[in-house]
């Protein structure tokens, strides 16, 4: 199923950077700051987005994409792979713990006030709350090489399509 969105900003794109944007990361017994823009600079990364923490369709398939596939990506020159959601950091934190996601070299940020993802064009407001399209995209030094949109369907964003582009 596809994702629908609403948002102002215009849909991420290759040739677009990474913006300045401060998510959060638990480190500890509180959240830290960590400025996307700064942790990706002079790194090749995936960031992948997806609605929520422990909903089905990302911890089922979406997430464990990912885990399956870091032997492969690190192969192709990635040196990091990041999980966004507009989770708070402890939710974040707890999913990749529980998921096994953090074991397999995952970093889980929390877009809480969905800074990234209206900066990226991939807001879904919903009437509960403000949720994260479901993305995946690779950046060099923080410039997007390969975008992918789960307009048409969701595992278009999956780690298997990631992988055949690259």
């Amino acid at each position: 199923m596809a994702d629908s969105a609403t948002t102002d900003s215009p849909e991420v794109k290759v040739g677009d950077t990474i913006p300045p944007i401060i998510l959060k990361e638990l480190t500890g017994d509180k959240p830290e700051e960590v400025n996307i823009a700064d942790l990706i600079a002079g790194k090749k990364v995936v960031i992948f987005g997806l609605p929520g923490a422990f909903t089905p369709g990302c911890s089922k398939s979406h997430l464990p994409s990912f885990m399956d596939a870091q032997t492969e990506l690190k192969a192709k020159g990635v040196d990091l792979t990041i999980c966004i959601a507009t989770n708070d950091a402890y939710v974040m934190e707890a999913w990749g713990n529980t998921s096994g996601g953090t074991k397999a070299g995952i970093r889980f940020l929390s877009d809480s006030d969905a800074g990234l993802t209206k900066a990226l064009g991939l807001l879904m407001d919903l009437p509960v709350m403000q949720r994260t399209k479901r993305f995946s995209l690779v950046a060099d030094d923080g410039v997007v090489t390969h975008y992918f949109s789960s307009a048409e369907q969701s595992s278009d964003t999956w780690a298997p399509k990631m992988l055949e582009a690259l």
